[in-house]
């Protein structure tokens, strides 16, 4: 990275932008064209293990290695395996693993090959199957594809992705899928990795989280006693052992919690530290929310007219944030919505204490927050659906519209500076004129009392934004 020097019109581009104006000036000199290259690399499809689809080919000692017929397609993997010997049980299976050679020339009695395909080919194609109905009917696949939205980690984007294109363009060249454009899907969004400590034994071994103990500050291998040492904060991997395991979640604290957390703790394209601590924080979230449903009494009146105004108040929260929450899931911003969510609790449970008053717009509050909190906690969501009366299932229930006369404020607070420092603050009608704004700042009382003495030079008003006052 950087910025071309010495190379005449190049100069002071940055590299990419410099790249793209060499190819510009080389084709208008008709020197060339500018291509792009996609490079497969080489890749190791092939497992020593019974779970796969089978590599369908033949080693004949005369042939050579044959491919299948076409009419013997496809090749299944025998049921009657054992796994009581280590390794790849087709290898020793007594039948499967030998067959005639398929030149009808040859006499010679040959082996399958034993290795089964790697579950990233199955995965390169495997939804377009899904696709083509219960007839594999490739019609209907060519109707619902490409897939609208992918979402993967980044190896994903780096291996799969382009293996799945590779795919996408030999099915079509072959007339399998009426695919014009070869791509499978229409858009991507690569995920974050979900990372935790790694833990070392004295004899260098990956020890696992649930293989240790703390004892007075040290921490140490459970079964043996001895010191273990933390190491760097990775993605979880079966080779580090540094997993979690999710029955192990569930059981202390419940799937919801796992989703909370993961969802909450950052943007989803980034990666997530798993941690006892955020667990733990979710699991206190999820009562917090449960107690709010729980509170809310079966039966009140209506409002009253001295809770008019308190009320339409919650009613404009309700919205407003019903609002923010479907927007931020539409842009996959996962923890923004969470965010939301937690200041919206916040605002229903201050509401408590306002009596019956604002008992209708509390349900309004509930029932929309618990449909809310489908996608990220439902078995929460269906609990608390069913506390405040509602029927059938939340899952099914219909999202809420939000009010558009409810997500405009009837008011807005404008802070006032004095000299670039805030001292002030009033509330006005959002459409209110500059001039207005300007006098009322300048006859607030608070304000007065850092004006005094001084020369105005200049109000700024930005509407909906500040107050500014400069004096000397």
């Amino acid at each position: 990275p950087g910025k071309i020097y010495n190379s005449d019109f190049l100069d002071n581009l940055p590299k990419d932008a410099a790249i793209l104006a060499a190819i510009a000036r080389v084709e208008e000199m008709d020197l060339g064209r500018g291509t792009t290259e996609y490079r497969l690399r080489d890749w190791g499809v092939s497992r020593q293990r019974y779970w796969g689809c089978p590599i369908p080919v033949i080693k004949c000692k005369t042939c050579g290695m044959m491919p299948v017929p076409e009419e013997d397609l496809p090749v299944k993997l025998p049921e009657d395996v054992s796994f009581d010997t280590p390794g790849n049980p087709l290898d020793r299976h007594p039948t499967w693993k030998h067959v005639k050679c398929p030149d009808p020339a040859c006499d010679e009695m040959c082996e399958r090959e034993t290795d089964t395909l790697d579950t990233f080919v199955d995965s390169s194609w495997y939804y377009v199957r899904f696709a083509s109905g219960e007839n594999n009917d490739m019609s209907e696949a060519a109707y619902w594809m490409p897939v609208d939205q992918y979402v993967g980690g980044i190896e994903h984007a780096i291996l799969h992705l382009l293996y799945s294109r590779y795919f996408m363009r030999a099915m079509r060249d072959c007339e399998l899928l009426d695919l014009p454009s070869g791509e499978p899907f229409a858009g991507l969004f690569t995920q974050g990795m979900i990372t935790h400590e790694t833990y070392k034994s004295e004899d260098g071994r990956w020890v696992a989280p649930e293989e240790l103990e703390d004892r007075d500050g040290t921490l140490v291998e459970a079964a043996t006693g001895q010191p273990v040492s933390r190491g760097a904060i990775e993605k979880m991997s079966k080779s580090k052992r540094n997993t979690v395991d999710p029955t192990a979640i569930i059981e202390a604290f419940g799937a919801d919690v796992a989703r909370w957390f993961v969802l909450s703790d950052s943007p989803p394209e980034r990666d997530v530290e798993w941690t006892q601590a955020g667990a733990e924080g979710a699991a206190r979230f999820i009562q917090r929310v449960w107690a709010l449903f729980d509170a809310l009494p079966a039966t009140a009146s209506g409002e009253t007219g001295k809770d008019g105004q308190a009320a339409t108040d919650l009613r404009r929260t309700n919205h407003k944030s019903l609002a923010a929450i479907e927007k931020a899931i539409d842009e996959f911003r996962f923890n923004s919505a969470v965010a939301t969510i937690y200041e919206w609790v916040n605002n229903l449970k201050k509401a408590e204490s306002a009596g019956e008053g604002l008992h209708q717009a509390r349900h309004e509050g509930l029932s929309m927050l618990a449909i809310c909190l489908t996608p990220f906690m439902p078995h929460l969501a269906e609990s608390c659906w069913q506390r405040i009366g509602q029927q059938g299932l939340v899952s099914t229930a219909i999202w809420p519209t939000p009010d558009p006369s409810l997500l405009v404020d009837d008011l807005i607070t404008l802070p006032i500076q004095v000299n670039g420092k805030r001292r002030s603050e009033i509330k006005v009608a959002p459409d209110t004129p500059k001039p207005d704004i300007e006098a009322l700042a300048m006859s607030d009382p608070a304000t007065q009392n850092f004006l005094e003495g001084k020369s105005v030079k200049k109000v700024i008003v930005v509407p909906g934004r500040i107050v500014n006052i400069v004096v000397a």
